[in-house]
């Protein structure tokens, strides 16, 4: 998997300006158009020749590996980023909502992901290994400020949340977003005390 990695070694300005378009682009593409887009059409979106995709990702299957780690990446990076700018549980939902975006980017993706190429073999402990302790992070400084329970598994609620953003057949994100809400507010502190107070109405 050569060409996978090449985009992340160090390159001229201009060669990285390069990647970053073609890799934006054709996570658009790969989003409306499905895997098998032309490349042609990539290239257009990105504003280069063609052999600028081939120099940099030979066979397609680099290019799908590299636009999956780089969406991972800009997931996970923004973890700490909103930690800085949020109290805990407003940056744990605010991660939550980019997850759930890419999430629903990956569904482009899907037909490749889930063809039984080899190439793609090593994404899924890819997506973990980044995404688990980014949102571990945040679940420990929203569970220490009292803001949520502390026995929430990051591994656990990154499969729950993928779970409910899977495709169905209505293609209904409202209804996902809503079971996702419900979903998070099951994370509130002091499960306890709330079953005590239903328990005493009945």
């Amino acid at each position: 998997m050569e060409g996978a990695a090449n985009w992340q070694l160090p390159v001229r300005a201009d060669a990285r300006r390069n990647i970053n378009a073609l890799l934006k682009a054709a996570m658009t593409v790969f989003a409306t158009s499905g895997v098998d887009a032309p490349m042609r059409e990539i290239a257009e979106q990105a504003g280069v020749g063609v052999g600028t995709i081939y120099r940099h990702f030979p066979v397609r299957a680099d290019l799908i590996v590299a636009v999956c780690r780089n969406e991972v990446d800009t997931c996970a990076e923004a973890a700490a980023t909103l930690a800085a700018q949020h109290p805990p549980r407003k940056a744990l939902s605010c991660w939550i909502d980019r997850y759930i975006a890419l999430v629903s980017a990956k569904r482009g993706l899907a037909a490749a992901l889930h063809s039984g190429d080899p190439a793609y073999d090593g994404l899924p402990a890819y997506f973990e290994n980044q995404l688990s302790p980014a949102l571990d992070r945040l679940l420990k400084a929203a569970a220490a400020a009292g803001e949520i329970r502390s026995d929430v598994s990051a591994r656990d609620l990154l499969w729950a949340v993928a779970g409910l953003c899977a495709p169905r057949r209505t293609d209904n994100f409202e209804l996902a977003r809503r079971m996702i809400d419900l979903l998070l507010d099951g994370l509130r502190a002091a499960p306890d005390a709330a079953i005590d107070a239903f328990a005493t109405k009945i």
